[in-house]
């Protein structure tokens, strides 16, 4: 009778502990890894991995599938990535604790901080919770190709408590500071995975207004992390103000929380082109904490620059606040590159100016030094020399005329990079300090929001394609990466159930061809609740990816298994 439901033979495994390769065989056994060596005995299939790295399947920490895992069983572009298990309810907005009566505000604060359509999630979200055991009871109910746990978000914990006064953000009470409380109880009683809350000065609400969670007190702060402390597990996710005044306050609140809790804190933090060189002065500031023994408090880095994606087909482009532009009233593609087109129109629109800029990642739309044609291949370490404003002026035309017809390129489906942080000087140098730093871990791939114009959660495919192969100069190696993706994240969260490969653990596992990884361009799918649009990405060169040991893609295809379950912290 066989040992074991698959056998993994002759891959190099990565087992997600940073330490060297090694040549071996992996058993696998009702979901668990059940043995690792040489020459393992048969087993009902086997899967052939000469050649090919094994590694563990990756975490995600920082994504808002908060809707998407209601409406549906695929959690792309991130499961197409090697990711494995995702974390929701991310910069403290989600759709629970809610009441009936405060949905529509809940959406409008999802609308604007995570620029989801508000027709998307009207079509799409069930509605079937109020409290958030209940939110997690009803995932609980589901089947994904990836796990999902949770954190309990801050913004809709004030609505629920504290009612319009939460929304209006009003200070917090002492009793609604204990009604507070005892609602984050409750949650990681049901199994959250920790607490997460935004102090941002950019996320707002759709209409414009700050979110309830901005400039929450200290107190109230300090209170709720005292909350995930006393269940003896968790961790706490902050989006602070690290680029603005707030600085010090913000950096201050992170250690009240992190001794409050005793539990782990991650916060935010990029390279932003105001003060390139800010991101250390955050690390230097803690460093004394994070030597003292207390719970650590670590910056959360993204391994690429963040950066919206620019063309006709997404929701914003150089010349999407011009009067004529929107005047098209946004027709299908084919129509509106006809009408592009014609000369008429494309002289008047390349000469007018935008008659508004509503905030200022839209201002950036026309940094024409900033920006970067994608290509087929995605480069997202630029040289300066390959921006528009540099490919303009060697042709002898204005800036605008070259956006105009790159745009117009590959039917309208050709994309613009526009770099937001991380590539302050051109270069990904200080993005590889960060990475490199014991004091971070990788996330902020954003999976789930900001639909129309980024798509970061293909960050893991980024990290072994480029860090870890192609890179010229300093590169990561492939272990480090592996661990960055997985073994590093899992034990933040407290999941000692995966992200290694060693016998007893969850059988989430990697198949890969690294030499053939690529990174292939995004493009637009209509595939959410109403047809609503959103960015696809795929990647070559995944051979196999496993969760709890069932095969959820084989060579990128969508096996259509759904062995992915809710994660409940224990």
């Amino acid at each position: 009778m066989p040992d074991a439901d698959l056998i993994i033979r002759g891959g190099t495994i990565v087992d997600g502990t940073g330490g060297n390769p090694f040549v071996a065989d992996i058993a696998v056994l009702d979901g668990r890894i059940s043995a690792i060596g040489a020459n393992l005995e048969r087993a009902r299939e086997e899967i052939d991995a000469n050649g090919l790295l094994v590694t563990p399947g990756f975490i995600d920490i920082h994504t808002h599938y908060d809707g998407q895992v209601t409406w549906s069983d695929s959690l792309v572009p991130s499961a197409e990535h090697g990711v494995t298990s995702v974390v929701i309810g991310n910069c403290g907005v989600g759709f629970a604790p809610c009441r009936a009566g405060d949905r529509e505000a809940l959406v409008n604060v999802m609308e604007g901080v995570e620029d989801i359509p508000k027709a998307v999630m009207a079509t799409g979200l069930p509605w079937n919770w109020e409290t958030f055991p209940e939110y997690l009871e009803a995932l609980g109910n589901c089947a994904w190709d990836v796990d999902v746990g949770a954190y309990i978000p801050h913004s809709p914990l004030r609505v629920y408590a504290m009612g319009q006064r939460g929304l209006d953000r009003e200070a917090a009470t002492p009793a609604d500071i204990v009604r507070l409380s005892e609602l984050v109880s409750e949650a990681m009683d049901a199994g959250a995975l920790g607490f997460a809350t935004s102090r941002s000065l950019v996320h707002r609400r759709g209409d414009g207004a700050f979110i309830p969670s901005f400039q929450a007190a200290c107190e109230e702060l300090e209170a709720l992390a005292r909350a995930v402390g006393e269940s003896g597990r968790g961790a706490i996710q902050m989006i602070p103000n690290l680029d603005t005044a707030d600085w010090s306050g913000d950096v201050d609140l992170m250690k009240r929380m992190a001794c409050a809790s005793g539990r782990p804190v991650t916060y935010s933090l990029a390279q932003w082109a105001g003060n390139p060189d800010g991101w250390r002065q955050t690390m230097d500031a803690l460093l004394e904490h994070n030597r003292s023994g207390a719970a650590p408090i670590l910056a959360q880095v993204y391994p690429r620059p963040m950066g919206a994606l620019c063309g006709l087909s997404t929701s914003a482009n150089a010349f999407s606040y011009c009067r004529t532009y929107r005047a098209l009233e946004d027709p299908p593609l084919p129509e509106k590159g006809r009408l592009m087109r014609d000369s008429r129109f494309r002289e008047r629109l390349v000469a007018e100016e935008p008659d508004e800029t509503p905030t200022p990642l839209h201002a950036l739309l026309r940094a024409w030094d900033n920006l970067f044609p994608l290509g087929d291949e995605p480069d997202y370490e630029p040289s300066p020399d390959s921006s528009i404003a540099s490919l303009a002026k060697r042709r002898g035309i204005e800036p605008a005329e070259l956006a105009y017809e790159l745009m117009l390129e590959q039917e309208g489906k050709s994309l613009i990079l526009m770099p937001f942080s991380n590539y302050a000087q051109c270069s990904l140098d200080p993005v590889l300090a960060m990475m490199k730093d014991p004091c971070s871990i990788i996330g902020l791939g954003d999976g789930g929001a900001h639909y129309g114009i980024i798509c970061d959660a293909s960050y893991p495919t980024t990290m072994l394609a480029y860090w870890a192969r192609d890179r010229g100069g300093e590169r990561l190696s492939v272990a480090a990466a592996v661990k960055a993706l997985s073994a590093d994240n899992a034990a933040f969260l407290g999941l000692h159930d995966r992200g290694r490969l060693a016998q007893g653990l969850k059988a989430d596992i990697n198949l890969i061809d690294h030499a053939a990884l690529r990174l292939h361009a995004p493009y637009v799918v209509h595939d959410l609740p109403g047809g609503g649009r959103r960015l696809a990405q795929h990647a070559s060169g995944y051979r196999a990816t496993m969760v709890s040991g069932v095969i959820t893609r084989w060579d990128g295809v969508d096996t259509g298994a759904r062995p992915g379950r809710l994660i409940r912290a224990t």
